[in-house]
């Protein structure tokens, strides 16, 4: 979620329905595939992702500084792994996008735990497509793993009158859960946001349970063309929503603001108001450190909706 102004994440607590049976999935022969990262290399592509470094805890009140040290982000074993710790950390308490317009520019914060949020924003950002992510989840209370995308400008105005696009994200996996079948928590969430600047935001969520999130590795998608987003678990549609039920106060034009380049942003959060207030409450500190680990990035799209320009190290 995007760390402009405070308590933007807090409303994915209300407005939230449930997914009923998987909606089988669209014919893929018509995507061409525009960019990717195996994580193949020896480090991690500074041509392809950048860091978010601050403690700011992203409005939301998330217990993390972020870093750009290898201990919270590296490649092994041809993955990206992005690594919560508990530890004491120092940095910007605000985010570098904010503190040229703060008197408080040069303020510094502690967090107790460490993290990593890589983005390709500046480096690769797209109009439609389909965006596939292939990730182990950490599980715990105050776990906050996340795949999203954010506007590469806001054309429409700022948060969250250009929009946001979550293709996923989970609290508290592995939790006990009463209300989920294995008695563990295993929801995800496919979520947008749009409407007016903040607060005067709103959103359109989904959950779903899927106990196959608890082991191993998944596929999660959004299928993103005009006038219509969907999002995938491993190849199988559990959500929709169409231009009809979102806006942009920004302007009249049908299909905004989801009709505009989004980068893509991945990053692992511990605590907050969403992941704190759900689950067994707060966060555990036991199981550390967490581990968000993804196999590969990929980025489709449909020549008919026309294909997103390279931009320099992005293909």
């Amino acid at each position: 979620m995007r760390p402009v102004l405070p308590l933007i994440r807090f409303g994915l607590l209300v407005g939230l329905l449930q997914a009923a049976v998987p909606i089988a999935a669209a014919p893929q022969d018509d995507w061409k595939l525009v960019w990717s990262d195996e994580f193949n290399a020896a480090r991690i592509d500074r041509r392809k992702w950048r860091f978010d470094v601050d403690c700011w805890g992203g409005g939301n009140d998330e217990r993390q500084c972020y870093t750009k040290s290898a201990r919270n982000a590296g490649i092994e074993n041809g993955k990206l792994v992005i690594t919560a710790r508990h530890e004491r950390s120092s940095g910007h308490a605000l985010p570098k996008h904010l503190r040229a317009a703060s008197a408080a520019s040069g303020a510094q914060a502690t967090r107790q735990f460490s993290s990593a949020r890589l983005s390709t924003r500046g480096k690769a950002a797209w109009r439609y497509g389909k965006i596939e992510v292939r990730a182990r989840l950490p599980q715990g209370q105050g776990t906050w793993p996340a795949i999203w995308m954010l506007p590469r400008a806001d054309t429409y105005g700022a948060w969250a009158a250009s929009g946001e696009i979550d293709v996923l994200e989970t609290v508290n996996l592995g939790v006990a859960c009463q209300s989920c079948s294995t008695g563990r928590e295993d929801t995800i969430l496919g979520t947008l946001h749009f409407g007016d600047r903040w607060p005067r935001n709103t959103l359109r969520s989904e959950e779903f349970h899927a106990a196959a999130v608890l082991e191993g590795f998944h596929t999660f998608a959004v299928e993103w063309e005009p006038g219509q987003i969907t999002w995938q678990l491993d190849g199988q549609t559990y959500a929709r929503r169409v231009a009809s039920e979102w806006w942009s106060a920004g302007t009249k034009k049908p299909g905004a603001p989801f009709d505009r380049e989004f980068y893509l942003i991945l990053n692992l959060a511990i605590g907050g108001k969403l992941a704190e207030g759900r689950g067994l409450g707060g966060v555990h500190a036991d199981g550390y450190p967490k581990r968000f680990e993804i196999d590969w990035v990929r980025v489709w799209q449909k020549p008919a909706h026309g294909v997103t320009p390279r931009r320099k190290g992005g293909n």
